[in-house]
This record gives structure tokens, C-alpha cells and sequence, in this order.
């Protein structure tokens, strides 16, 4: 495999952990939908919200993850069938998706607007990525971001890291495509080789079904939100590449065994 000359990088759980500014968010927004007699989260439920993170897609889907929690539904069915337990819960109290997405959306906009400071203090971007990505731009390295999170956002926390990125490189959640869909977009426009570094194994499957997109290179970081069946299953796939965040951090010669 040739070396890349652009790399597109998830944001959650690649470049960025916000697992503490997930579980706010998410109980900020649960408390709008479903009023609670206290303003303070039940015990434990941020660890088994950290614990459960790896099966969330997009956002609105947060505040359901909790609402599956406090309704009693184990890590294991989660793990086992988060789909059909989200759809359910979906169904049976008559949410609207896309009003949950904005509700997220709009927990994060309040939040920021009264706290910047303290929003930001809640992530934390991994050991060495922040260094990486300056490296790569002096190195004239091609990059960008293709996420599931708001642009707003992501450009909000690299700015604040002191990491200059122009909106034009960022795909976030209002571009409304798949992932797949972008790094098709991207293609013609961007120098390839391209290498596409994301922590969700489904998100690299839905690439490598696009025929079109044969010669990118799949990474799954192994540091992010995905679960030890997910690394295994990774491993056992001749197109898929496991990467360490060490490995992420260094030299892109050493990122294929």
C-alpha cells in the first residue's frame, strides 16, 4: 500500500475523547424530554454511559442510550442489540429523532453560550494527536475531518487547542451524508493516496462495500470507541487495519505491520 497524501480522521474518539462532555450533554438533554425530580444524575450511570459509548452512531441517539439504562437494560442486550432496543424505545414513547438531535444540539449551543470554559475543560484530546496534526501540516500533509459531530463544535474545540483549521476541511453531522458518501466526495478533489482513520468498525465496513473507493485505506483506531470483538473482527479483515494511538502518532510508514 502507497503511502497516503491525505488522511481523513474521525473527530470523536480518533482526535478528541468527550466521553465526560457526552454523559452532561446527554443528561442535560434527557432531563428536557423526560423532567426529573433532580437535577443530579443517578449513581453510576455516567460509568455504564462510558462503558455502552461504543454503540452510539449519532448524537441524538445519547439521551436514548440513557433512557435504555435507567429503564434496565443491561450491557449485555445493549451490546447485543442496541438497534432494535433504541427503535423500540423510539416507538413505544413516540420520540422524534430528528427533535432529539436538536435537543443534543441545543444543550451543547446552551452550554457553550454560559460556560465556554467549562464545555471545553470536558474533553480531552488524545496524548500526541495535537502534535501529530501540526506535523502533518508542516510536513504539507493533505488533512481533514469527516465526523458525526456538528462542524461548529469540532472547529470550536481544535481552535481552542491552538490547532488552525479552516470550516472547509471539517465534514461534520450538518453535511447529512454518510461517511462514505464524503470520502466519495472527497476523492477527485483531495491528492490520493488517502487513508481514512476512524474508531467505529461499521463506518469502515459501509467504505469498504463502495466499490468505488477500493484504494482507500481503512484504519480503525483501536484507542476509541469500539469494543474487543470489534479489534478482533478488524483483525481478521485483510482491509481493515488496526492501528495504536503510538502507532497514529508517528511515522505513517510504520502505521502497516
Amino acid at each position: 500500500m502507497s503511502l497516503p497524501r491525505t488522511l481523513a480522521f474521525d473527530f470523536d474518539g480518533i482526535l478528541c475523547n468527550g466521553l465526560r462532555e457526552y454523559f452532561q450533554t446527554s443528561w442535560r438533554t434527557y432531563r428536557r424530554v423526560w423532567p426529573t425530580s433532580t437535577d443530579q444524575p443517578p449513581a453510576n450511570l455516567a460509568e455504564q454511559f462510558y462503558l455502552l459509548r461504543p454503540v452510539i452512531e449519532t448524537g441524538w441517539e445519547m439521551p436514548v442510550l440513557l433512557r435504555a439504562i435507567l429503564k434496565g437494560f443491561s450491557a449485555k442486550q445493549v451490546f447485543a442489540d442496541w438497534f432494535s432496543i433504541r427503535d423500540r424505545i423510539v416507538a413505544d414513547e413516540d420520540l422524534n429523532t430528528k427533535d432529539l438531535g436538536q435537543r443534543v444540539d441545543s444543550a451543547r449551543d446552551q452550554w457553550i453560550t454560559e460556560d465556554l470554559d467549562n464545555w471545553l475543560a470536558l474533553h480531552d484530546f488524545y496524548p500526541g494527536v495535537l502534535d501529530q496534526l501540526q506535523q502533518l501540516s508542516v510536513q504539507k500533509m493533505e488533512w481533514v475531518i469527516i465526523s458525526t459531530k456538528e462542524s461548529r463544535f469540532i472547529h470550536t474545540l481544535l481552535t481552542d487547542a491552538g490547532v488552525d483549521i479552516g470550516r472547509d476541511r471539517i465534514y461534520g453531522k450538518d453535511c447529512r451524508r454518510p461517511k462514505y458518501e464524503t470520502l466519495r466526495l472527497l476523492k477527485p478533489q483531495l491528492p490520493g493516496p488517502i487513508w481514512f482513520v476512524e474508531d467505529r468498525l461499521p463506518a469502515l465496513e459501509q467504505v469498504k462495500q463502495q466499490p468505488d473507493l477500493a484504494e482507500i485505506g481503512l484504519f480503525l483506531g483501536e484507542w476509541g470507541y469500539n469494543t474487543e470483538r470489534d479489534r478482533k473482527l478488524a483483525t481478521q479483515d485483510s482491509r481493515i487495519h488496526g492501528l495504536t494511538l503510538q502507532q497514529c502518532c508517528n511515522s505513517l510508514s510504520g502505521w502497516i505491520a
